[in-house]
Formats: C-alpha cells, sequence, structure tokens
C-alpha cells in the first residue's frame, strides 16, 4: 500500500435532512498521481453527552474535566478561494470599498484603506468576475480587523445571491481541482 498525502480538506455542509440535523461531511483529497482522483468520505464522530446527575455537583473537577471533549487547535471548517475581487461594503457610519483577498461561501477577508470597527453588520456588495451584477450579501458581519484587512462573516443573504455565491465558489474550487490534478500528473 502506498503512502497517501493529504491535499485539501474540504468540509461540504449536507442538504436536506443533513443540514436539519448539523452534520458536515468532509471530504479529503489525497494524492492524485497514481489512480486518478480519489475522495475519502467521513462524517465525524458525534459525542454523546451524559446527562447531569443529582450528585454531579459534589463529582471533583479532575473527574468532570476528563469527561469533557479535549480542545482542538482552531482549524477552517471550509474551503476559501484565493482571490482579487473589487468590493463596496456600507452600514449607518461606515462607507467604503476594498479588494477581497480570499471567499467562502460563509465570509471573505478584504484589504481596506481605512480600518472598520469589529463587530459592525455591513452591507456589502461583491464584483465577481463574469458576472453581469454585484452580489449584494444583506449583512455580513465584521469578525476581526488586522491592519486594513477585514474579516467578514456572511448572515443574510437572498435565495439568488446565495444561490449564485454558492455556484461560483464551486466552480473555481473544481478549477483550482483540476489544475492540481493536471500538474500533478503531468509531473
Amino acid at each position: 500500500m502506498t503512502e497517501q498525502r493529504e491535499l485539501f480538506r474540504i468540509s461540504i455542509h449536507g442538504k436536506g435532512s443533513d443540514r436539519r440535523r448539523g452534520e458536515t461531511t468532509v471530504c479529503e483529497i489525497y494524492d492524485l498521481t497514481e489512480k486518478g482522483l480519489q475522495i475519502v468520505t467521513e462524517t465525524p464522530p458525534r459525542r454523546a453527552v451524559s446527562p447531569p446527575t443529582r450528585n454531579s455537583r459534589s463529582q471533583s473537577l479532575p473527574r468532570t474535566l476528563a469527561r469533557m471533549e479535549p480542545a482542538r487547535p482552531y482549524t477552517r471548517a471550509h474551503y476559501r478561494l484565493a482571490v482579487s475581487y473589487p468590493a463596496m461594503f456600507c452600514d449607518q457610519a461606515v462607507i467604503g470599498e476594498g479588494i477581497v483577498t480570499n471567499l467562502s461561501v460563509f465570509g471573505c477577508t478584504i484589504q481596506c484603506r481605512e480600518a472598520v470597527p469589529t463587530n459592525r453588520r455591513l452591507l456589502l456588495r461583491l464584483i465577481l468576475p463574469d458576472q453581469r451584477e454585484s452580489l449584494p450579501i444583506d449583512v455580513a458581519e465584521v469578525r476581526w480587523v488586522k491592519d486594513n484587512q477585514v474579516g467578514l462573516q456572511f448572515h443574510h443573504l437572498e435565495r439568488t445571491a446565495d444561490l449564485r455565491l454558492h455556484g461560483f465558489v464551486w466552480d473555481r474550487m473544481l478549477e483550482r481541482l483540476q489544475t492540481l490534478a493536471h500538474q500533478l500528473t503531468s509531473s
């Protein structure tokens, strides 16, 4: 058996009954050189949480901590595209524009001229290539600010805008995978 090395880890949120249960399917894409594209899917295991008992207060702290799930290092839960597209944003106090430097279906990072305070809710318009109209995002929350970079989380999109965004990110992701597969097979 040959050694496999992980190239990507992509989370795909389920549709229908999977989405209602909040399950996430994770695809791991491995070395593409030997047998073409090999995808392994898995669903992360759910830990059972035991209900509190009457004498749970009397349990010692070490026993309680041992039952808790260990802390995991931060890992991004979804694929982000490295891009360079213009964007415009505003709220009641701020009007600005910038360049989107990475994009996912759940958020983006924008390089701005002026800093934007955290915890602000902005109206955002992304100007994507090959699109006739800008992509409106009704509510994008400022999650973090570092120098002139702003991290936004998308909270509300119209259904048509959401479908456009998902289609755009999916198409670019497939293009990236095909390019990588071609590079690996031609090397």
